[in-house]
């Protein structure tokens, strides 16, 4: 039943190859980082966006 988690072969070196012999920065290295750095960036303007949002609606105050 564990035979599948415990007898996986060693791909260290495989790896370890991959992101060390391609000279992009490290974080666009990853086969998804274009993904996950477009959730990321995606997700910290809409975090921007809105609390700057947030702050000129608490300036501005409500409308009589």
């Amino acid at each position: 039943m564990l035979g599948a988690l415990v007898n996986k072969p060693n791909r260290v070196l495989e790896k370890q190859h991959f992101y060390q012999s391609s000279t992009k920065p490290i974080y666009r290295r990853h086969p998804a980082s274009r993904v996950y750095l477009g959730v990321y960036f995606t997700a910290f303007t809409v975090g921007v966006l809105g609390s700057t949002y947030g702050i000129f609606t608490l300036i501005r105050g409500k409308q009589a």
